[in-house]
């Protein structure tokens, strides 16, 4: 497969009813697709036989996160400069990828997310209220708001495929997805969302989404990156905060960095001191003299 500016990947485990569509519209789309067949048990690698695509195969099911992140590197080492991810079991429209890329061209540093906030007739009402809440949460770990946070229909500009600390492994799965928005938030890096269709009804088969075990690792995910976020990143209680309002421990770097010895520093405070330093006599002799005042005058 050549380079090109725009690779498409699709993660897919057992989608051989879905994936030939999908790949097949895509590529109407897109100059470039990666499939990455996660371990899939029945024939969604045969599906895709004779398609002008590039295929990876893990030989277990390792999760949508791995599947991702592996099918971006490569994506990458092919030259992309930005990454659409979509999923293959239908329920995205590569008709939209169009729009998405669109977006991507007026704002080619920006993630792209195709949000389906404003289909909310056709969202299953569970699935609505969880992606909502998700929201909330992913959020306020990144800093920032976001209309579709569980959207997997994406553009990601190369930057943040190379620069993101992400989990990738097994263990990441469906929080892979979350986390890299945290990562966008991090990085300072644009997150926009543009609407999109889906469609739930009719699916080959159900979700991969497992709502326990997903939402905890989800959770987990989270509540570490608020920690690191809100947490760790407050200035230490033993920091010493001087008079013009700055911790004492970014004081000494700025003085020393003027060139000043610390000999002569040290020097040029004591003589600030002793300018501003009133006398223990003086005291006394100001607050006798106030005293004896008094009394004359209550006298």
């Amino acid at each position: 497969m050549q380079a090109a500016d725009c690779v498409a990947v699709i993660p897919a485990y057992d989608e051989a009813a879905t994936i030939r569509d999908v790949a097949e519209r895509t590529l109407r789309q897109v100059g470039a697709l990666i499939v990455v067949d996660d371990g899939s048990r029945d024939a969604t690698a045969a599906a895709l036989e004779g398609l002008p695509l590039e295929m990876l195969r893990n030989s277990e099911n390792l999760g949508k996160g791995a599947s991702l992140w592996r099918g971006m590197q490569r994506a990458l080492a092919l030259g992309a400069r930005a990454v659409i991810t979509l999923d293959g079991d239908g329920q995205h429209r590569p008709e939209d990828i169009a729009a998405l890329l669109a977006a991507h061209r007026e704002r080619p540093d920006a993630v792209v997310i195709g949000s389906r906030r404003h289909l909310r007739e056709d969202v299953p009402w569970l699935r609505y209220r969880a992606n909502r809440l998700a929201d909330f949460w992913v959020g306020l770990a990144a800093g920032r708001r976001f209309a579709d946070s569980q959207s997997g229909f994406r553009v990601y500009p190369a930057r943040l495929l190379r620069e993101a600390r992400v989990e990738h492994g097994p263990s990441a799965r469906f929080a892979f997805e979350s986390e890299i928005l945290i990562e966008a938030g991090r990085l300072g890096i644009e997150c926009i969302a543009v609407p999109v269709t889906v469609s739930y009804r009719g699916m080959a088969r159900a979700s991969h989404f497992a709502n326990v075990a997903d939402v905890t690792r989800i959770t987990a995910m989270v509540a570490r990156r608020l920690l690191a976020r809100y947490a760790f990143s407050r200035p230490k209680a033993a920091e010493k905060i001087s008079a013009s309002g700055v911790p004492s421990s970014t004081v000494t770097p700025i003085a020393r960095s003027t060139g000043v010895a610390d000999s002569d520093s040290a020097a040029a405070e004591h003589s600030t001191a002793s300018a501003h330093t009133v006398s223990e006599s003086s005291v006394r002799r100001r607050s006798s003299g106030s005293r004896g005042a008094r009394l004359k005058k209550s006298e």
